[in-house]
């Protein structure tokens, strides 16, 4: 009788690309009234990101809070009470905003970045209509005096970010190695980054942030999502890294959508205060792990915070200002 041929070695299976999950901590949209999860103070801030790094986010996304207030706070000081503290505690890398709040001027929004000389900071990269005055259809009562004016005033607000103010916050940073977040809240602010590129002010690879659901800039529809993908190819190739944000309820679901297109994924209480359905999230680090859960589902590696440093070719830990 013939011998049963043997069966074929298994390959091998293949390993996962791997996704970095940004976490942004506190931001400066929502106000203290809409969530008790909020993290104001500096101890709050802290024990978060400190979650939300054990949960998976290689990437900290941070703003600052006045601790009794908590209205934003882009001062030095403020961001100085974490800063040397989460770093001696945690190996994720810290990314700190220049955006800070649509209602400051560049120049106050840049300093921490300045000084403190960040692996990553965040950058803006168009002028758009920034409105969360829809927020005040849920929210009537508030803790704080500075909550509903902040609120209503983004009726009439353009959160500036024009050609010169983007220059500026490059050349206050350029000496200091430290690499950005490009935040693009719509199609038009991917043609300013190549504008930017093609100048040589910026260089890959660069790390694009889709932002969708914001009122005033790109929605959340799929399709909006394909657009931003297939124009960000166009433009850039292979020189970029995607990452993605969904606003308010749109957070997981833009999340898995540009997920399954090839995108890093930034989750938050910056950008979502959700976990389901009318359902407040208590944690940042309850979001990470709910996008992790969707990632890991769909055959999907999360990076650490060294494969984030080596992706995105930041400087590292040791070289930062604080």
């Amino acid at each position: 009788m013939a011998k049963a041929p043997k069966a074929a070695a298994t390959p091998p299976a293949k390993k996962g690309r791997k996704v970095v999950i940004t976490c942004a901590i506190t931001g400066a949209i929502h106000t203290p009234s809409m969530s008790p999860y909020i993290p104001i103070t500096p101890e709050e801030i802290i024990a978060d990101s400190l979650a939300a790094a054990e949960a998976g986010a290689a990437i900290l996304h941070l703003h600052a809070r006045d601790p009794i207030t908590g209205k934003p706070d882009q001062t030095p000081e403020a961001f100085g009470r974490f800063l040397p503290r989460l770093k001696q505690q945690t190996n994720a890398v810290i990314n700190l905003t220049s955006g800070g709040s649509p209602t400051m001027l560049v120049s106050e929004r840049v300093k921490p970045a300045a000084q403190f000389k960040p692996e990553v900071a965040s950058l803006n990269m168009g002028s758009i209509n920034f409105a969360l005055f829809p927020m005040l259809e849920r929210y009537k009562d508030f803790k704080h005096d500075w909550e509903k004016p902040y609120l209503e005033g983004t009726k009439d607000l353009v959160f500036r970010n024009s050609f010169k103010d983007i220059e500026y916050i490059l050349e206050t940073c350029y000496d200091n190695n430290t690499r950005f977040e490009f935040e693009c809240y719509d199609i038009a602010h991917l043609y300013n980054l190549a504008h930017f590129l093609e100048r040589g002010l910026v260089k890959p690879p660069l790390f694009v942030q889709s932002v969708f659901g914001i009122l005033g800039g790109i929605g959340t529809h799929p399709e909006d999502v394909a657009h931003m993908k297939r124009t960000a190819d166009r433009l850039f190739g292979k020189q970029y890294e995607w990452s993605v944000l969904g606003a308010g309820r749109a957070q997981m679901s833009i999340a898995a959508i540009a997920a399954a297109q090839g995108a890093n994924v930034r989750v938050g209480l910056e950008d979502s205060l959700w976990i389901g359905p009318g359902q407040l999230a208590k944690s940042n680090a309850e979001q990470v792990r709910c996008v992790r859960q969707i990632l890991e589902g769909m055959g999907l590696e999360i990076a650490t915070p060294d494969e984030a440093r080596q992706i995105l070719s930041l400087k590292g830990a040791d070289k930062v200002n604080f």
